[in-house]
């Protein structure tokens, strides 16, 4: 990176930082906004109770894998609040990075003094700030960012207590949904099935391999096809995972929304988690990628077959779907004006709500 580069980083940085601060500042403590939960800007190790030796839940994946499901979901436990995607905190994971990479710059950061252990705690302290005070607080904090389970090995040392759920969906279903929808993804080139397939591939590949690196007891993969066809089943699963006890509410997450829920303007997914969880998306891909990509799938994305998927199978199979979403299916279709009307109202874009059900 060049030192261009860094210091439009750099700065970048400083400002999120002098940003969320001024959210929290004395001057702010008197009248805080509602809709903010008040972070002491003295307490930089500890957040009310929240350390590093919190049980924090982190969620992610590649993008359009099922993370806001799985988020809203937990959401609607009472004793775990997510949120909205902060976006800063794979950003200042992903600059850690970029330093571990270039022994240059490594070397430069321990002759200036900011040895490993003084970048831990300084990005530990960033990360409980955000999780804790970009929400109300709860028996169980939980982030979702896609992309933070990049560097699930890192966070798991940082924060020896967490749990990590990776969200797995078929890569043929990722990118259609990714390029259908115009998720501007750095380094995704929209215009290229076989492209966004190879970069769906190689982001999924790290993702997995850091999962099973920290182990099961850390990291559990959910499948986003078995959550929407067996909810109640993949939710025990996950609750168990987590030691959080068994609710009802989280197979009703819909109902929760603009309630305990909140849902974020521009997540490119908050359209669709508004409604029940539903069959609709599972397999809109199909009919809709270049028939050289299909031929050619098993080598562009190898990770399809690692995972489980037939990279062949065109219509797939992923099973067959519990009576409730079933049921949840049809009642969608039947009254799709109502729920068409409160994505709207949750977005304030109707250009962004498919009219029909969508991808």
């Amino acid at each position: 990176m060049t030192f261009k580069s860094r210091a439009v980083v750099l700065v970048c940085l400083f400002l999120t930082i002098f940003y969320f601060s001024s959210l929290f500042s004395h001057t702010d403590a008197q009248n805080p906004p509602s809709n903010y939960y008040y972070v002491n800007p003295r307490q930089y190790e500890k957040v009310d109770g929240v350390d590093r030796y919190s049980a924090f839940i982190f969620i992610g994946g590649v993008p359009r894998s099922g993370t806001t499901l799985m988020r809203a979901m937990l959401d609607a436990h009472p004793s775990i609040r997510c949120g909205e995607e902060t976006r800063v905190i794979p950003r200042i994971l992903g600059l850690r990075s970029q330093w571990k990479r270039s022994e240059k710059e490594w070397r430069r950061l321990n002759e200036a003094g900011v040895t490993s252990k003084v970048l831990d705690a300084a990005i530990s302290s960033f990360i409980i700030q955000i999780i804790a005070g970009h929400g109300a607080p709860a028996d169980r904090l939980c982030n979702k960012d896609p992309f933070t389970l990049k560097s699930t090995e890192y966070l798991a040392s940082l924060f020896p207590n967490s749990k990590f759920i990776l969200m797995i969906r078929d890569g043929r279903a990722t990118v259609h949904s990714i390029i259908s929808r115009r998720v501007t993804i750095t380094g995704f080139d929209l215009t290229s099935h076989r492209q966004c397939l190879e970069k769906w591939n190689t982001a999924i590949a790290t993702m997995y391999q850091q999962c099973q690196s920290v182990g099961a007891y850390r990291c559990m993969i959910v499948y986003y096809e078995q959550l929407v066809l067996h909810p109640e089943e993949q939710m025990r699963r996950v609750l168990k995972f987590l030691n959080v006890p068994w609710n009802e509410s989280v197979l009703h997450h819909e109902t929760l929304i603009g309630k305990d829920i909140s849902l974020s303007k521009v997540e490119r997914s908050s359209d669709q988690v508004v409604k029940p969880v539903n069959l609709d998306a599972l397999s809109k891909w199909v009919g809709h990628f270049p028939e050289d990509v299909l031929i050619d799938m098993p080598h562009i994305a190898p990770m399809l077959a690692e995972l489980g998927y037939d990279p062949l199978a065109n219509p797939p199979n992923y099973g067959k779907p519990d009576s409730i979403v079933l049921k949840n299916t049809n009642d969608l279709h039947q009254n799709y004006d109502h729920w068409y009307r409160k994505a709207v109202a949750v977005v304030g874009d109707p250009s962004r709500v498919d009219r029909v059900p969508g991808p």
